[in-house]
């Protein structure tokens, strides 16, 4: 059984600056893209990060220049680092990734979402 386990929210002032964290835990096979998705209430879940196995993170309008994503392949991770956070950004995060467990089928896999409460 594969689960992704986040970490990282929290409640920080508007300018501040918050790092996610996300690990795949159990046996994994491979990881292909991973992603950051953040959700308000009320609106449906939207990209924030999306990063490829191989190449360049890409990011929603929105978040560029104040969000990087990074990950790492031999741990199975996947990070997020929010600076100059603004009220906007207070959402419910998600990891997500797209992978095969150990002796599975490749598939969809969800966190369990962290919150970012950003006060202004």
């Amino acid at each position: 059984q594969v689960q992704l386990v986040e970490s990282g929210g929290d409640l920080v002032q508007a300018g501040g600056s918050l790092a996610l964290s996300c690990v795949a835990r159990g046996s994994v096979f491979r990881v292909y893209a991973m992603a950051w998705y953040r959700q308000v209430p009320g609106k449906q879940r939207e990209l924030v990060a999306h990063v490829p196995d191989n190449g360049r993170p890409t990011y929603a309008d929105s978040v560029k220049g104040r969000f990087t994503a990074s990950r790492d392949n031999r741990k199975n991770t996947v990070s997020l680092q929010m600076n100059m956070l603004k009220a906007e950004d207070t959402a419910v995060y998600y990891c997500y990734a797209d992978l095969r467990p150990g002796g599975g089928q490749r598939g969809d896999y969800w966190g369990q979402g962290t919150q970012v409460t950003v006060s202004s």
